[in-house]
């Protein structure tokens, strides 16, 4: 059985278990059961969550994502994280990856769009993600953990062509169709990276709930 460890924010909450029931004849899966939220959450608290859920030294996979937290614009200000930092958290986090898990490869996912004429709707002047800002951070990921020997799932390009209905808000796939879609995308992105088959999308579509979301 391979090992994978899927680590994001409240994106990850929608396909994790999905993943793990599709993939449960091959491979060990395995999460955070916590929002993993900003880049520097998942630079502080990867070493901390390896310890508490008895992640193994011989894990084959890491799948990661930190981006839609940190390009969050609260009442109007600018991402949370500025970009330059957030290019420096990504490297940093690659590095502790490498040390946490030495045989593991390692793979980057893109943070997805979001719907922008939803947040004035959902959150008001409280909170807004542009996907300008998703756009670049993205970029100076990819830069940076391609070069590093990372592989990349663009999770972006594969949500970008879900239809309005496949969102449960203007940032989450919590529906049915939008599950499957990003689950679907994750594991033949998994399955290509450790060579092992496709298994039949059979399963009961679980996906997270709203009390996941977080911001």
């Amino acid at each position: 059985m391979k090992k994978i460890v899927l680590i994001g924010d409240s994106i990850r909450m929608g396909y994790d278990r999905e993943v793990r029931d599709r993939l449960k004849d091959v491979a060990d899966v395995c999460f955070p059961g916590e929002n993993c939220r900003f880049a520097q959450y998942i630079l502080r608290y990867a070493i901390l969550w390896k310890e508490r859920e008895k992640w193994p030294d011989d894990v084959d996979l890491i799948h990661w994502n930190a981006g839609l937290w940190d390009t969050c614009r609260v009442l109007g200000d600018e991402p949370l994280t500025p970009l330059p930092v957030y290019r420096d958290f990504v490297v940093r986090i690659h590095r502790n990856l490498r040390i946490l898990f030495p045989n593991a490869k390692l793979a980057f996912a893109t943070s997805t769009p979001v719907h922008e004429a939803g947040y004035a709707i959902e959150h008001g002047n409280r909170a807004q993600r542009f996907n300008r800002d998703i756009e670049a951070y993205n970029a100076v990921a990819v830069e940076e953990l391609a070069a590093l020997g990372e592989s990349i799932d663009d999770l972006y390009s594969v949500m970008a062509k879900a239809p309005l209905s496949e969102h449960s808000d203007c940032t989450h796939f919590y529906t049915p169709a939008g599950t499957a879609r990003i689950s679907e995308a994750v594991t033949r992105f998994l399955c290509r990276e450790l060579e092992i088959p496709v298994p039949d999308a059979q399963s009961s579509i679980v996906g997270a709930s709203s009390n996941d979301i977080g911001l």
